[in-house]
């Protein structure tokens, strides 16, 4: 039995709430259970000097949490001075999953900055931010498409979203929250898009090492979560 009472292929009560910002061009809350990551789409009209001149655009994301976001306050890591290891590699996985499914030659020598910021985390943070990025880029794409600068199924080729899936008390598991996550002897994040192309999968045995076979039924359960994350982004946007 998980602690939360869900079914192993249950994954928790998933929600977006689009246009929760007022001057981003793009923005969504997005709620994994309770693990909630407003997300911003930010539209600059520059791109990194290293592609200046070369005809394409850029997609990249910055992602932190509020210092109450956990149970006991975190320091802020502008406070420290420098972002902490996790914090640059999960932004990096962010910016990697977007710039997968974007036309960069289509969207033209500008850049979109997406901002995750992890109101509330219970395990998840990054997939949480992913799946919400998506939605927030559309929308950035749509108010750049009403002012004639680009057209949205020209740059955005496809969905994409993520999930977590582990092995918890010898069972195979989606959608971990932090009870899980913390005592899971498998843990693993797959960011797949709505087409089921891989974008990146990151598997860890935390204890024993986990089988092929286990692999094959953790990617089964991440390829229907994922699926039904994109269904729940096409009724976001429609609405």
């Amino acid at each position: 039995m998980r602690p939360s009472g869900r079914k192993p292929d249950q994954m928790r009560a998933v929600s977006f709430e689009r246009n929760f910002s007022k001057h981003a061009e793009g923005s969504c809350l997005v709620r994994f259970g309770d693990t909630h990551v407003l997300c911003t789409a930010s539209l600059e009209e520059r791109v990194p000097p290293w592609l200046r001149n070369g005809g394409r655009g850029w997609v990249t994301a910055e992602y932190g949490m509020l210092p109450r976001a956990t149970g006991d306050r975190m320091r802020r890591e502008a406070a420290a001075g420098k972002q902490g290891g996790r914090t640059v590699e999960i932004q990096r996985l962010i910016g990697r999953s977007l710039r997968a499914i974007v036309n960069l030659e289509a969207l033209g020598e500008r850049q979109i900055s997406i901002d995750c910021d992890v109101l509330q985390a219970d395990g998840g943070t990054r997939t949480a931010s992913i799946t919400g990025a998506w939605v927030a880029l559309h929308d950035c794409l749509k108010w750049m498409e009403a002012r004639q600068m680009v057209k949205t199924d020209r740059v955005l080729k496809d969905h994409v979203a993520a999930v977590s899936c582990g092995i918890f008390a010898s069972q195979p598991v989606i959608d971990l929250d932090y009870l899980e996550d913390s005592a899971a002897d498998t843990d693993a994040n797959f960011v797949l898009t709505g087409t089921g192309g891989i974008v990146e999968i990151q598997g860890t045995a935390e204890k024993d090492p986990f089988s092929e076979e286990q692999f094959g039924t953790l990617m089964s359960l991440a390829k229907n979560g994922v699926g039904e994350l994109v269904a729940m982004q096409k009724a976001a946007i429609a609405q």
